[in-house]
């Protein structure tokens, strides 16, 4: 039995991928390593990790398609240490953050155990499209242009003169 689709109404047409996204999303909730997401101005985002251990050399971050993937992964340094309690794992992680249409990744940097990456997201812009209506027989019709100058309907005859 399939479990019941987020995006299973009718009225959301083409929204599979968001659904895949989410999935993905969740396959990655493990805490590791605890972060930060903060707003830093009207179109800036902040991703703050908490890496403590992890050199840049350890640490790598890719943007795959629309995910932001961080991956840190340390040297096991053992050879000659004597541990007599060993709380601090070298541990590896990769955190996948999904990133809407257009976001921008402006940079990263390492500050005192903590990885900061800045994303923009640019303002949308208002998009309307026309959709011509046709005929039965394929033609289009002209639409009058309100308070504009009379135009022909299909008959002959003029709308607004």
């Amino acid at each position: 039995m399939s479990r019941p689709s987020l995006f299973g109404s009718p009225l959301f047409l083409g929204f599979d991928h968001l659904e895949q996204m989410l999935d993905r999303v969740q396959k990655n909730a493990d805490g590791y390593p605890p972060y930060n997401i903060e707003q830093t101005g009207e179109t800036r985002l902040r991703i703050t990790l908490a890496v403590a251990g992890f050199s840049m050399e350890d640490l790598q971050i890719t943007q795959e398609d629309n995910q932001l993937v961080i991956r840190g992964r340390q040297k096991e340094e053992t050879e000659g240490r004597i541990f007599l309690h060993r709380g601090i794992a070298a541990r590896q992680f990769q955190r996948a953050f999904v990133l809407a249409e257009g976001i921008e990744v402006e940079g990263a940097w390492l500050d005192n155990g903590l990885l900061h990456v800045d994303l923009r997201r640019p303002l949308p812009e208002a998009r309307v499209k026309t959709i011509q209506i046709a005929t039965r027989n394929g033609a289009a019709q002209r639409t009058p242009v309100v308070g504009g100058a009379a135009e022909p309907l299909p008959d002959g005859r003029t709308r607004g003169g």
